[in-house]
């Protein structure tokens, strides 16, 4: 079963389900792992009155075209570079803004170079920061220690009151924090200094697309409801 971050859905479902005793824990269950899980992707949850809300300190700052643009880029690139590497690279995609990120493994400079050219020739790209490393493919160890590292900074941008952790994408390999979202110059220092607090995090790499503090301004006017 997936469940989203739509704490609003399961909370109705929670109150159609209170009235059976079978299934109000189950719900309960349900709410609680719902709002752990939104914790961990950005989503702010606020507590009053007793019942739990949530909501989203700041929309996403993407052009509705450039968020589908984003996943159309991560599927083709995906399918693209393990047609053409195979089982030898371990390459993951990431794409923000149609900028993207390629980190993990490869067998050889020439591969490193393939896979930059597969994802170039995509139509929608702007850009390509290549982080793949020419070696063995990373243990399933190393592999868990960058996804446990992963959570560990979004849940603590979740915490931070200066920033919004929803501005952000966080992408972890071999220890080393990749940050991507358009924010400002302020925004992005500073959530660079919080992922290097973060145990087990060995650098920390900046890719960003920067905004003015008027532009910020401007978006948060927009987004705030009328």
């Amino acid at each position: 079963m997936t469940f989203s971050c739509n704490v609003s859905a399961a909370l109705g479902y929670a109150r159609t389900v209170s009235q059976s005793p079978g299934l109000a824990r189950a719900a309960t269950v349900l709410v609680v792992a719902g709002l752990i899980s939104c914790q961990l992707e950005g989503c702010f949850p606020v507590i009053a009155g007793g019942i739990v809300a949530g909501t989203y300190a700041a929309t996403d700052r993407r052009s509705l075209g450039a968020q589908a643009d984003d996943k159309v880029i991560g599927t083709k690139a995906g399918n693209q570079i393990e047609s053409a590497l195979g089982d030898s690279a371990h390459v993951n995609v990431t794409a923000f803004n149609r900028k993207v990120l390629l980190t993990g493994e490869v067998s050889s400079a020439e591969a490193k170079v393939q896979a930059e050219r597969i994802v170039n020739g995509i139509d929608t790209v702007n850009g390509v920061v290549n982080e793949l490393a020419v070696s063995g493919s990373s243990s399933f160890t190393s592999r868990s220690s960058d996804a446990f590292i992963t959570s560990q900074v979004k849940a603590r941008l979740v915490n931070e009151k200066d920033i919004y952790a929803n501005a952000f994408k966080v992408v972890t390999e071999r220890g080393t924090v990749y940050l991507m979202g358009r924010v400002t110059q302020r925004e992005g220092d500073y959530a660079a200094d919080v992922a290097r607090q973060v145990g087990g995090v060995l650098a920390v790499v900046k890719v960003f697309d920067y905004i003015s503090e008027d532009e910020l301004k401007q978006m948060n006017t927009q987004a705030a409801p009328s």
